[in-house]
């Protein structure tokens, strides 16, 4: 898990004066994970092959590294995968082992592409990033240097088991949250925030700290579950909401481009609105878990559980002046 290569590519970009107090949190996070699973995971982390992939590609649906006939004779690597379930984000192929990942996050990827400014060449942060997949992505697309936060550490070696065979020094998934960010980090040229926002108990302030992280010119990307209404409608479930916790305001579409205006954006706008169906997300030998369908009203799928309008996720971008 040596990190050494990408602090020194973050040395060398607007970011260096963080990169060091970047690096000793992250150690100081491994050296006391306060995770009880950390050391099984690490243990299932060893037992990997150690192989060479024959091809990469960060370009596919469903990530590619390697292929069966790389691994010879090593046949355990699909159960060695699987003491790292649950996988939530993905897809990955790895060595001819189809990771069919409870989301289809390609299928977010393909409507979130389309739309953003190119992330050739770009500086990119992710909060709360999950396992990395949108970070292979990102590469994929030719970004100088993608950064992501998430404080699970399933999520962290998940990204750890890619990593072990893709070896690349320009991607890095920091076990911590969004709040353990320096105070006066800034200089990104994009940064993403995903599942974020409805989890916020002031999505005000997370969005000005998306806006303060950025340079003049960057570009925001938006991710969040809305619901129909005016500029003033916000759902704010009283417990849960798709049987998730802490999920606080859900707003309109117009609502959150409202917040990104008093946050300091200009040019906010919706690029796409989109239901969540069961093709995206789902239970999969890879996630046996509760997943959407255990989440909606089971006589009118319109709904969830608790009766508030079924999942419909929006992404919006915004550029900081």
């Amino acid at each position: 898990m040596n990190s050494d290569l990408f602090f020194q590519a973050l040395s060398a970009t607007s970011l260096a004066q963080y990169a060091g107090e970047l690096k000793k949190l992250a150690e100081q996070k491994i050296e006391n994970p306060g995770q009880g699973d950390f050391e099984k995971w690490s243990r299932a982390f060893a037992e990997l092959p150690e192989v060479v992939p024959s091809q990469i590609d960060l370009n596919r649906n469903a990530i590619l590294i390697g292929q069966l006939s790389d691994l010879k004779l090593e046949r355990r690597l699909p159960e060695i995968l699987m003491k790292f379930h649950p996988w939530r984000k993905g897809p990955f192929e790895l060595f001819g082992t189809l990771i069919d990942t409870e989301w289809r996050s390609d299928l977010k990827w393909e409507r979130i592409q389309k739309s953003i400014q190119p992330l050739k060449d770009r500086l990119i942060l992710d909060l709360g990033c999950g396992n990395g997949y949108y970070l292979w992505r990102m590469l994929g697309e030719g970004a100088r240097l993608a950064l992501g936060v998430d404080p699970s550490w399933l999520y962290f070696f998940q990204f750890q088991v890619m990593q072990k065979y893709i070896q690349s020094s320009k991607a890095m998934v920091l076990p911590f949250g969004v709040e353990e960010l320096p105070a006066n980090l800034n200089g990104v040229d994009t940064v993403f925030s995903m599942g974020l926002l409805y989890h916020r108990r002031d999505p005000l302030e997370h969005l000005k700290r998306l806006n303060d992280f950025l340079r003049p010119g960057g570009q925001v990307v938006l991710e969040t579950l809305v619901i129909d209404g005016g500029k003033e409608d916000v759902l704010k479930p009283t417990e849960r909401y798709a049987k998730m916790r802490n999920v606080w305001h859900v707003p309109s579409c117009l609502a959150a481009e409202s917040w990104l205006q008093q946050a300091g954006f200009q040019n906010a706008r919706c690029v796409d609105v989109s239901l969540t169906t069961l093709e995206e997300q789902r239970k999969t030998e890879w996630m046996t878990f509760e997943s959407l369908d255990d989440f909606l009203n089971s006589s009118d799928i319109t709904k969830t559980i608790e009766d508030y309008p079924a999942p419909k996720r929006a992404v919006f971008i915004a550029e900081k002046p």
